[in-house]
């Protein structure tokens, strides 16, 4: 007995950590945090993402949070080419070489034109990033950046279906309110939903909660796009009232969902 007990290893933390890693279990599930505005840092599987990383110049992302927010990424995802989705890309995928991955004009422009690497697919095309598989879909707004004090086409505009973990994902991007909501949802059927719904420049709460209530049956709803400037609105109120405190999850800056 004494032979058979000391050929057992001591059940530390650190080895029982090292043993549910390569079983491939997970201590927590998918975490969604919001950096303020439209941008997110998503933990799902594999991947660390950034999805429209805008951190410098953000009114709602606390500076001195920069490297957690940055800790770990293994893929950046951009939606369209406005400033405030767009800001912070090059920067951060030079400092951490993680790979870009966005409509193909915008990535092919700045594979040339800065080095980096990137993938370029458009609406309809899905590609897999580790164990994670991100789908392009539609959204209605616009893009394009400033360069050299000229308005720069950058693509179009899009929203990104992720899939991981048991969960598909909704992140619209900037948007209103559109008929393809529908598609999105016969296809891939995601519960959890991550809308921009600040008003003005996407859709707000209101049409927000229209577009849940008609298109989709989310377990969970995310709202973001708002409390940035005075322009947007500042609080989901409307959105919980539409559809529920169990249903919309109002987020906090850098402080995790998990799901």
């Amino acid at each position: 007995t004494a032979l058979l007990l000391s050929s057992v290893p001591e059940l530390d933390p650190d080895w029982l950590t090292d043993i549910l890693k390569a079983r491939n279990y997970k201590e927590i599930d998918m975490k969604i945090i919001w950096l303020g505005h439209g941008s997110f840092r998503i933990e799902i599987e594999d991947r660390v993402m950034l999805i429209d990383p805008w951190l410098n110049g953000n009114p709602l992302f606390p500076a001195e949070k920069r490297q957690e927010a940055l800790h770990g990424i293994t893929d950046i995802l951009i939606s369209h080419g406005h400033f405030d989705h767009t800001n912070d890309t090059i920067e951060i995928a030079k400092e951490t070489n993680a790979p870009i991955s966005g409509i193909a004009d915008l990535m092919s422009y700045w594979e040339e034109s800065e080095g980096v690497t990137t993938t370029g697919f458009n609406k309809g095309g899905t590609v897999n990033l580790g164990n994670v598989k991100v789908t392009m879909v539609n959204a209605v707004h616009s893009s394009s950046m400033m360069k050299n004090g000229q308005i720069m086409y950058t693509g179009a505009e899009a929203g990104f279906v992720i899939e991981g973990e048991n969960n598909t994902i909704y992140f619209s991007g900037d948007t209103d309110v559109m008929a393809d909501m529908e598609i999105i949802n016969d296809l891939h059927k995601p519960n959890i939903g991550i809308l921009s719904c600040g008003g003005h420049f996407t859709m707000d709460m209101k049409r927000a909660a229209y577009a849940a209530k008609k298109y989709f049956n989310f377990e969970k709803l995310i709202p973001c796009h708002y409390k940035t400037f005075p322009l947007l609105e500042q609080n989901a109120d409307v959105l919980i009232e539409e559809l529920g405190s169990n249903i919309v999850v109002e987020p906090e800056v850098m402080s995790p969902i998990e799901l």
